[in-house]
């Protein structure tokens, strides 16, 4: 984010990314540790401070950080969905 380079390790884990607002974080936060891989948050800046003190965070990165043993594995369950590539069901 503006030229600034993420640490490659923070806490005993690895960059997987960057979202911009507390849902997405939790949201990938929740998935990621559903299929058992631990996730730790960055805050950029004041992001904590105003998660905390606003109840959500849209104005700073969030960095995502897990184990580098399962970086990869958090890559692919993160990866995104095209919509429009979903099978249908047949119910429309």
């Amino acid at each position: 984010m503006f030229g600034k380079k993420k640490p490659e390790q923070w806490r005993g884990g690895v960059y997987l990314c960057t979202v911009y607002d507390s849902f997405q974080a939790d949201i990938l936060e929740s998935k990621l540790r559903s299929e058992g891989i631990p996730c730790q948050k960055g805050y950029e800046g004041a992001g904590n401070y105003l998660e905390i003190f606003f109840g959500k965070n849209t104005s700073q990165g969030i960095d995502l950080y897990v184990p580098a043993e399962c970086l990869e594995d958090a890559k692919n369950i993160i990866v995104p969905v095209d919509l429009d590539q979903c099978e249908t069901t047949g119910k429309e």
